[in-house]
């Protein structure tokens, strides 16, 4: 291939999305040497004769700035920032075209006038240069103004494509910021001076339409939702480089955040994330991608350029994005080559983002004020805590706001699409169905007004071409969720792939092709004919499963959390020893235990030892002789009730170990809130208990395992009758503890002696109709909430009512609304309206219950309440900044993880403590085959059902969950005719329009699926909740 122009090698970043723990990269600076001393050493003369440059920036003013003649890129780069006193300056850059009329980066390590071929008559142009995933990241209110800018100029020159209304509901927030509230004369003669948009009359309606509903929005926040609405568009910070691939077919290549990308037209076909990248390099106009291989495939990808130039720009550009966004630190000096060197020397010399936020964050800069030049609002303090807006989400999620046009109906979490982002859901993206990659996580959120589900990326892909993937999700289209995938800053979203080009083209990354689907199912239907058939083989196979899983969420602890608290010297060594000395024995334990059942299924299948398998076809053995050596760590069980609450106090004391936390379940291994793993040895034993039940109802009493299982079903009764009552009361607290990080304006919601009972989505009537509101139910206190413009992904309180007194009517034919009843309290008397009659028969139920038991309580609620929640008018006091603390809304690490509460919210359901109990005994592990609704092929996928949600794998061994999709709302059945699905054992899910297809390997594993599925996603009232009692199934 001959000598490789350019060359750069992708390190890789083990589980961050801004890099590794080790930096990487090459710096063309002197060892020792530091940028600006460069800059001020060049050899430039005072004598030298200015020259003056011409600069446009974002709000379209142009600057003459005179430079000296030899100065570096640099030099003039930071003259520039100075003069806008822009402290988060690394996101940006200076462009111009060149000779061939395309777009180039002003380079800092060269000179201008070696760059721009006519640097008097060019005009260079301020521009954003890094697009980060989450707007939330920008921690200066003045950098999302110019952010906010960069996006009007984008969708004039049509660069942003999107939908005529996500188009006019982005102009009406950038009216909104520029000449204030509404007003139809002032909005119309505004629109006739200043172009917006290529097809702006057509779409005027509509934008006056958008802009009467963003009444009292602020500029800032206006810039905030420009930049959320932006974000989930599928062209956001795209920059199109014409290409074309081996076989000559047109595309257009594009570098972002999460790697090198490849459209056909407007269209995303593919996704070469950096973590699959081994190397970049270029040759002449080949521009070549170096993948690390995986299988059959080939690992070198290859397109072609217009001419080297463009090569080895975009080369460039991709260069600085993968430092920027995956390295912690800025890339180390190049020492020189003694004689001579071979290629480019071209490395990015910047901040990272990593070392831009912290730079922020540490530096405790003044805040200076700044002018909007088109605004009514001439001043911004450009505080921390003033006019910030209040809804900043992560990446994955994707957000409709109080400004949007379906609020007042429902509000949207694009969650990353933040708009909540990627779902809100709590997280629920998954990859493209044709492979699921293990390094892409993600998550979502669905679109208030449709309540949509969260839908899988790949799918949506596949099925419309044209349709938007993760990151870009219209405003006007049915949303996505995502409730548990998480990396670090939310910057990893998947692989996206359509199945519109086959074969060895490298439009197709190798790794997501679906080469080999049908051979998976053909494999399946052999194996499934070799095993055993036997009920009894089934449920000990469904031991076998549960426990691996269950050894994972362990490692979650054992492994996972000591690392990150050791690495970072966050925690006491005291709180050290308690939490680790109680659950390390556990986990000890269930690695010998989960080998002998291993050995025992292989026995029983027959895969060793044919000749005695016979001796083997049975469980009860291993089961009692296991469950009665784990009576010996009851005691490390009881004790979980002070690891837990010595952990909170800790996090709530130490700010340390409060930020290791809280990043710590940000990391995709931390699929669940942390504080629920310690939970899981109590949750296991509840297991064993209905497990072994199964087989004793299985067996006949003759039965040769019928004895051993009876006897370690009274082993594993016996314990559990001891630790029943502190379930409940760890199920409480973790609750309590879950929500306490998710209300903004709650100070103790952990006080002795509360409770939770209901948590789930009302709608208030206020002045302006039915608004949706969060409600949360505890033992002394009703508190309603909404989605706050936050970047926290946190709930905002806006009223609390104390349950002494209180009175519950059913009042629908007053206010002539369904589901309606009205709340009278000492405080004030609210309506509000369910989605459902059975939702509002839970709340009123629940309701009455609560109010009967906070008159039977001798301590006096108002008490409580004053040391718990805010005074109404402090109600926003939690966003001020704390002096001790930096205001960690405005850091991208802060981004609250999506959690089922969340769901609740997007899909307009609730859910009471009893719910999440029944939801324990509710688990389930194994292997099933999935099927989407228009899709031939069916994958095989390692799935995990807990906390309402499934969770996808690749395998069993994986550390990390794909993807997941939380079930509230959805109903199970049985495909029908039309489905044309014609195999045995399949289940189908579905949510409104979303459908998928779940097949089993057996009659028993189907019904189990059937049974936690309906039993976790039916909610019923808390007092009336049944004890699951155990059907009685038929050997097949």
């Amino acid at each position: 291939m001959g000598e490789i122009e350019g060359t750069y090698r992708v390190l890789q970043t083990p589980g961050s999305r801004l890099g590794a723990q080790k930096s990487s990269g090459v710096s063309t600076l002197e060892p020792g040497q530091n940028l600006l001393p460069a800059m001020a050493s060049s050899p430039a003369r005072a004598h030298e004769r200015d020259l003056p440059v011409k600069i446009k920036m974002l709000d379209n003013t142009v600057e003459v700035l005179d430079i000296e003649s030899k100065c570096y890129g640099q030099t003039l780069l930071t003259e520039v920032y100075k003069h806008l006193n822009l402290i988060e300056s690394d996101y940006f850059g200076i462009e111009f075209q060149n000779i061939q009329s395309y777009w180039i980066w002003l380079e800092p390590m060269k000179p201008v006038i070696k760059q721009v071929r006519r640097p008097k008559t060019t005009m260079l142009r301020l521009a954003v240069k890094f697009f980060p995933p989450d707007p939330g990241q920008l921690q200066e209110e003045y950098t999302r103004y110019l952010f906010a800018l960069q996006i009007k100029r984008d969708l004039a020159e049509e660069r942003l494509t999107c939908s005529d209304n996500t188009a006019a509901l982005l102009v009406s927030h950038l009216l909104q910021s520029e000449i204030g509230d509404f007003d139809e004369s002032e909005d119309r003669e505004h629109l006739k001076t200043n172009q917006y948009l290529p097809n702006q009359e057509k779409l005027e309606g509509k934008i006056l339409d958008f802009h009467r509903k963003h009444v009292g929005q602020t500029p800032a926040e206006s810039d905030f939702q420009v930049l959320e609405i932006a974000r989930k568009l599928e062209m956001y910070g795209i920059r199109f480089h014409l290409a074309s691939d081996r076989e000559g077919t047109k595309i257009n290549l594009a570098v972002s955040h999460m790697g090198v990308l490849v459209f056909q037209g407007n269209t995303k076909i593919n996704t070469f994330n950096w973590s699959k990248v081994r190397k970049l390099s270029f040759k002449r106009k080949r521009f070549l991608i170096k993948l690390h291989p995986e299988g059959p495939y080939q690992d070198t990808l290859e397109f072609l350029l217009g001419s080297r130039d463009e090569c080895k720009n975009f080369w460039k550009i991709c260069v600085e994005y993968h430092t920027f966004f995956r390295l912690f630190d800025q890339p180390k000096p190049k020492a020189k080559a003694v004689f001579f060197s071979r290629g480019s020397s071209f490395r990015y010399s910047g901040r990272t983002q990593k070392q831009l936020v912290d730079y922020i964050k540490d530096s405790g800069m003044k805040r200076t004020p700044y002018e909007r030049r088109h605004s009514k609002v001439r001043a911004s303090t450009r505080t921390s805590n003033a006019d910030v807006p209040k809804q900043s989400v992560p990446f994955s999620e994707g957000l409709r706001t109080p400004g949007s046009p379906a609020s007042t109906a429902a509000p949207f979490h694009s969650v990353h699409s933040l708009a909540s982002p990627a779902s809100i859901l709590p997280m629920f993206a998954e990859p493209s169905p044709s492979s699921l990659e293990p390094r892409a996580s993600y998550t979502r959120i669905p679109d208030k007004t449709t309540a949509a589900p969260v839908e899988e990326v790949g799918r949506k892909l596949m099925q419309q071409p044209g349709s938007p993937v993760l990151q870009g999700l219209p405003v006007d289209h049915g949303q996505l969720s995502s409730l548990v995938l998480k990396s670090p800053l939310g910057l990893s979203p998947g692989f996206q792939v359509t199945a519109g080009t086959q074969g060895s083209s490298p439009l197709l990354s190798p790794v997501l092709s679906d080469a080999g689907g049908a051979r998976i199912e053909e494999d399946d239907d052999m194996k499934r004919k070799r095993c055993p058939t036997d009920k009894a083989y089934f449920i000990a196979k469904e031991i076998l499963a549960t426990e691996r899983t269950y050894l994972k969420d362990l490692e979650v602890i054992t492994v996972w959390f000591r690392s990150a608290v050791i690495k970072e010297n966050a925690m006491p060594e005291g709180l050290m020893t308690l939490l680790f000395s109680n659950i390390d024995p556990i986990y000890e334990f269930h690695r010998g235990f989960l080998k002998e059942i291993e050995q025992r299924l292989s026995l029983w299948e027959g895969r060793s030892n044919a000749h005695v398998k016979g001796d083997f076809q049975r469980i009860g053995d291993v089961m009692l002789r296991n469950m009665h050596a784990l009576k010996e760590f009851t005691g490390y069980l009881q004790k979980h009730d002070e690891v837990l609450t010595e952990l909170e106090k800790a996090t709530k004391r130490l700010k340390k170990l409060e930020m290791v936390y809280k990043e710590f379940e940000l990391q995709k291994v931390c699929y669940l809130p942390l504080n629920t793993f310690l939970l899981k040895p109590i949750q296991r034993l509840m297991h064993y208990k209905l497990i072994l039940g199964r087989l004793c109802k299985h067996y006949t009493a003759e039965h040769r395992d019928f004895a051993d299982c009876r006897n370690a079903l009274k082993e594993v009764t016996e314990m559990t009758s001891q630790l029943q009552h502190s379930l409940i009361r760890l199920e409480n607290f973790q609750k309590l503890t879950e929500l306490q990080h998710d209300l903004i304006g709650v100070d103790n919601l952990t006080a002795p002696g509360r409770e939770f009972i209901r948590e789930g989505c009302l709608y208030k009537l206020t002045k302006k109709g039915l608004q949706q509101r969060m409600f949360f139910l505890f033992s002394d206190m009703l508190l309603y909430t909404s989605k706050g413009v936050t970047g926290t992904n946190q709930f905002k309180i806006h009223g609390h009512l104390s349950l002494h007194g209180m009175l519950v009517e059913e009042s629908e034919n007053e206010w002539s609304v369904p589901h309606c009843f009205t709340i009278y309290s000492a405080q004030k008397t609210i309506v509000v309206a369910a989605s459902t009659r059975l939702e509002m028969g839970k709340w009123m139920e629940d309701l009455n219950v609560a109010i009967e038991m906070a008159k039977k309580s001798t301590e006096k609620s108002e008490m409580l309440l004053e040391n718990s929640v805010c005074n109404r008018s402090n109600i926003f006091c939690s966003l001020a900044v704390s002096p001790e603390l930096p205001p960690r809304y405005l850091l991208g690490q802060a981004q609250r993880p999506n959690t089922i509460t969340h769901v609740c919210w997007y899909r307009n359901q609730s859910l009471s403590l009893s719910d999440y109990l029944c939801m324990i005994q509710n688990q389930l592990s194994g292997y099933l085959l999935r099927k989407f609704k228009n899709s031939n092929g069916w994958q095989k996928l390692w799935v995990v059902f807990t906390n309402f949600c499934l969770f996808f794998y690749k395998t069993h061994q994986d550390d990390y969950p794909l993807a997941s999709l939380p079930l509230l709302g959805y109903t199970v059945s049985c495909p029908v005719e039309a489905d044309g699905i014609h195999k045995d054992y399949v289940f189908k899910l579905q949510f409104k329009s979303h459908v998928y297809f779940f097949r089993a390997e057996s009659k028993y594993t189907f019904e189990r699926w059937m049974e936690v599925i309906k039993r976790a996603t039916s909610s019923p009232a808390r007092s009336s909740l049944p004890v699951p009692k155990e059907k009685d199934t038929h050997t097949e």
